[in-house]
């Protein structure tokens, strides 16, 4: 019998994604964002979250989708990704639910324009609902942690 895991779902754009909670720290609205040179255009800079230095990523930048102006439901989605902290902008993030891992298939080669690396599988929920999975070691290559360890320093 598959367990259950609980999942934060989260939009970008019309379309629906998941992260398991155990890997959310939480969840904030957004702030003011310092910029960081040289860095990749998707990553935004750094924000100061009760006195920790934390790296910020537009998810939509990262996956190539076009960048949308923040509304009052954008978020700032912070996660542990190989033991350090990392915030992502959503457009909004609003309902956690129970997901049977036996409902998530593995991925299509590209769902809504992004590369199957990215995720770990699409779920399905009820009959017209897809919840897309993210792979979030992958959502961060190595280099790109590098970099943001550089930043945290």
């Amino acid at each position: 019998m598959a367990e259950d895991i609980k999942v934060i779902v989260f939009k970008l754009g019309s379309e629906e994604y998941g992260i398991e909670v155990e890997k959310v720290q939480t969840i904030e609205r957004m702030m003011p964002i310092t910029r960081v040179p040289k860095t990749y255009s998707f990553i935004k800079g750094v924000i100061n979250l009760r006195g920790v230095v934390i790296p910020v990523i537009d998810l939509r930048g990262r996956f190539g989708i076009e960048e949308a102006e923040h509304t009052d439901q954008t978020r700032i989605i912070i996660v542990a990704v190989n033991e350090m902290e990392v915030g992502f902008i959503v457009d909004s993030a609003n309902d956690v639910i129970d997901l049977n891992r036996d409902s998530v298939d593995t991925p299509p080669d590209v769902v809504g324009g992004i590369k199957a690396k990215y995720l770990d599988g699409v779920a399905k929920i009820g009959e017209v609902r897809l919840l897309i999975m993210l792979n979030l070691s992958e959502v961060l290559n190595k280099g790109e942690i590098v970099q943001l360890e550089s930043i945290e320093d």
